[in-house]
């Protein structure tokens, strides 16, 4: 605390957070006593310790961390880039991150739902090893090495993140005040786990996001044991780190909100203990904590996480195959955009196709009608057919009949932002009509038709539309390509709409176009695909005067930002379709469902994404166990009974709380989501349930723990100081669990790496769950 703080008489509890040991430049000696506070200072302080302390277990010489962490590390490393060349096909979703990464080395712009950190560090890593960006990762098991392409290097980033995730939990564990035996039980539980082996070796993303999460929940840690020193510059320093973690980690994957989530939930109860009146911080100290906190943990990640979309908007320069996705505004920024040399005013009279925007069909019409009578019983209208067709038709063309007196020549013909108008139909010589009569497949919309010149005579305002122009001012052309539109019906103030669900055969099952009610629905959107026929057969290219100049037209970074923002998200959540190997998060922790990477028929080989199920099996049991234990000491605590003392209580709640809250705030959201979900979704939450684990093995197996556990401030009282007595107990019996456990992982190795294949009887024993789905499995013989 700073000096002025102490003047002002404001009284420091006891270090009693997540954390052991010193940091660097702060001493992690206990101090002498506080003269200006007399010996019942501890009783104000809801955290101060009410039982006397144990004096059994002895320090462990930091040596034994140092060698114990190396040693672990080293592991993880062998055991992630053992046979990373194999094998040398394209596995499982290396299909589009090997693709994006591609693309920022040939600079053409794509679209993903992800943010670019982690695929930025893949192309870069391809660009580092050679690779030119032109092979094309079509399909899971194209062969790498007959188009020499330097895929192990491009895999090793991933592998290099994957493996020092290992050591970041060991870290944890230790500044958690953990003994090394501990530290290594847990980082092993991941060193050795098959499915983060198998998903950190691959050209895919999760390997960046878990490492960046851990970096980020150490560093958290690292912050909150110099919390004594606030407003110090080690104190800044971790606050900041761990702000530019979780940016990163965002930057990964949208799941990083969960971790914002995480070490906001633990901000804000550090800030409601700020608050407390007992600890007598005056209001305009906490309000320093609190814009300090908005600075490093807010304001520092949104500038970093900006920043890697400025990286890739300024990589991504040229036209790509995600321009489609975009608005024309954006579009237009980008270098050879096919709307900058062919987009073209429209105008009265030009004959035109209309594309939808999302599913690429053309606005189409033909003679046949809609039936009398649907299958529920319903009646239609017997008008013309108007559908979605995705191939090139003549019946796809459509003239622009304006509704107001235009000049012969001149700018007066084009067609602008809010025009009404009337479209022809080439082919039919009909007029594009909607009326109050239910669509063929959904009762709330309305049916579109067309209607003959003859009758349009007298149902002259149906026929009128209102040309929308998405972003549109007054007065602005509407233009080929560059222009997306909605399509309003003037009296009923539907849009024109199309959803990708066939009509019966009645309709060549066609894509239904029918009216629909909420005319901003971003998928109501249509554009001028080709102006077929200009206008009195004038050419197209010069009608406008002098030919512009096609240059790329200029967009401000914001603007780049919010789109992508808001367009990743709506595409996330319509990931809904579903997929082989699809699985609920309730299967999850019990590895009920695994993920086949990739197979070869030849040599009966795969790679199945499942982890090793001892483990993760011991991680429920040690979630189950966390919370029967808090459970049972409430309970107790409300009769009066203190069955844990106040310092491992608190160590159990502050530490293995945290890491609870972490593995529920990585998991229980996907239970909220519609989209498709996988097991690889869950191995955030898993990492969070091992340190968990290794936490209450840390508490079963000793009756004392390393304290005090932060580094104390200036003029903070001596507290006694204690050891884990853990001893040789737990390594026995971390000993005894690892046999089972490397045993597990030995036994699933073929199905991580992919070697070597398997007969049909070898694939049966590792069938060990009814619910997995390997390849090449034996039939089942009767006795």
């Amino acid at each position: 605390m700073s000096t002025g703080a102490r003047r002002r008489g404001v009284r420091l509890p006891n270090p009693d957070s997540p954390g052991n040991g010193g940091d660097e430049g702060l001493s992690p000696r206990s101090l002498t006593p506080d003269p200006t506070h007399d010996s019942t200072a501890a009783e104000d302080d809801p955290r101060s310790v009410s039982h006397p302390f144990p004096t059994s277990g002895r320090p462990e010489p930091e040596y034994l961390h140092n060698v114990a962490c190396v040693a672990i590390t080293a592991i993880a490393f062998a055991l992630r880039f053992y046979k990373i060349n194999h094998p040398d096909q394209v596995v499982f979703d290396e299909v589009h991150f090997g693709k994006f990464a591609a693309y920022y080395i040939l600079r053409e712009y794509y679209f993903d739902v992800h943010p670019p950190l982690a695929k930025l560090l893949l192309g870069l890593a391809g660009w580092f090893v050679g690779f030119d960006g032109r092979f094309e990762f079509e399909a899971i098991g194209d062969s790498y090495t007959q188009h020499h392409i330097p895929y192990v290097g491009m895999r090793a980033m991933p592998a290099v993140f994957g493996s020092l995730t290992v050591p970041i939990v060991y870290q944890i564990m230790k500044e958690c005040g953990f003994p090394v035996v501990i530290c290594t039980f847990s980082a092993a539980l991941i060193a050795f786990d098959n499915a983060h082996i198998a998903q950190t070796r691959l050209i895919l993303l999760d390997a960046a996001l878990i490492m960046f999460m851990a970096l980020s929940l150490w560093a958290y840690i690292r912050f909150r044991k110099v919390r004594y020193h606030e407003f110090s510059r080690v104190w800044w320093g971790w606050m900041c780190a761990t702000g530019f973690f979780l940016a990163c980690t965002l930057g990964c994957k949208m799941v990083g909100l969960f971790t914002f989530l995480t070490i906001g939930t633990a901000v804000l109860v550090d800030m409601w203990d700020v608050l407390d009146i007992r600890k007598r911080y005056p209001m305009d100290l906490v309000l320093r904590h609190f814009f300090a906190r908005a600075l490093g943990l807010i304001v520092l990640p949104f500038v970093v996480y900006s920043t890697f979309f400025w990286i890739h908007f300024k990589v991504l320069s040229h036209s790509g195959t995600g321009d489609h996705f975009m608005s024309p505004r954006f579009q237009e920024s980008l270098a050879g955009n096919e709307l900058l040399m062919k987009s073209h005013e429209i105008r009265y009279f030009d004959t035109v196709t209309i594309k939808h925007k999302d599913t690429k069909v053309y606005l189409h019409s033909h003679k046949e009608r809609y039936p009398l009578k649907y299958k529920d019983g319903r009646i239609s209208s017997q008008g013309q057919q108007v559908t979605g067709y995705p191939h090139e038709d003549l019946n796809n063309q459509w003239q622009i009949i304006p509704t107001k007196a235009i000049p012969e020549t001149g700018r007066g013909r084009v067609v602008r932002h809010d025009d009404a108008v009337q479209l022809l139909h080439i082919s039919t010589q009909s007029y594009l009509l909607t009326h109050d009569v239910a669509s063929p497949t959904m009762p709330t919309n309305q049916e579109v038709t067309t209607i003959s010149k003859e009758e349009a005579r007298s149902r002259y305002n149906e026929t009128l539309f209102t040309i929308d122009i998405i972003g549109g001012s007054a007065g602005q052309p509407w233009k080929s390509k560059a222009s997306h539109i909605r399509l309003i019906h003037v009296p009923t103030k539907v849009a024109v709409w199309t959803h990708p669900k066939a009509l019966p055969e009645w309709a060549f099952k066609q894509q239904e176009i029918n009216g629909n009610k909420n005319a901003e629905d971003r998928t109501t959107t249509w554009y001028v695909d080709e102006i077929v026929i200009p206008a009195e057969d004038e050419d197209l290219f010069n009608r406008e005067g002098k030919p512009e100049e096609k240059v790329v037209k200029s967009l401000n970074f914001f603007s780049k930002f919010a789109e992508l923002q808001l367009l990743s998200l709506q595409h996330n959540a319509g990931l809904t379709a579903s997929h082989p190997y699809a699985s609920g998060p309730i299967n999850w922790p019990f590895l009920l469902n695994g993920i086949s990477f990739w197979t070869q028929n030849e040599t009966r080989r795969q790679i199945y994404l499942i982890g090793n199920i001892v483990g993760w099996w011991t991680c429920v049991v040690a979630l189950s166990v966390f919370t029967g234990i808090i459970g049972a000491d409430l309970l107790a605590r409300r009769r009066g009974v203190q069955p844990i003392p106040d310092f491992v209580r608190n160590r159990l709640w502050n530490s293995t709380g945290f890491f609870f809250i972490a593995w529920a705030l990585h998991y229980f959201p996907f239970f909220l989501m519609s989209r498709q979900l996988f097991i690889h979704h869950y191995l955030p939450a898993h990492l969070c349930s091992v340190l968990v684990t290794g936490s209450i093995f840390n508490f079963i197996a000793g009756e004392s723990i390393n304290f005090p556990i932060s580094s104390p401030g200036p003029g903070m009282r001596r507290m006694p100081t204690t050891y884990s007595d853990v001893g040789q107990k737990a390594i026995i019996a971390a000993g005894i669990y690892m046999i089972p456990y490397l045993a597990m992982f030995l036994f699933m190795a073929p199905l991580t790496y992919g070697t070597p294949g398997l007969d049909g009887d070898q694939v049966n024993r590792r069938l060990l769950l009814s619910t997995w789905t390997l390849h090449y499995a034996g039939k089942a013989t009767s006795a």
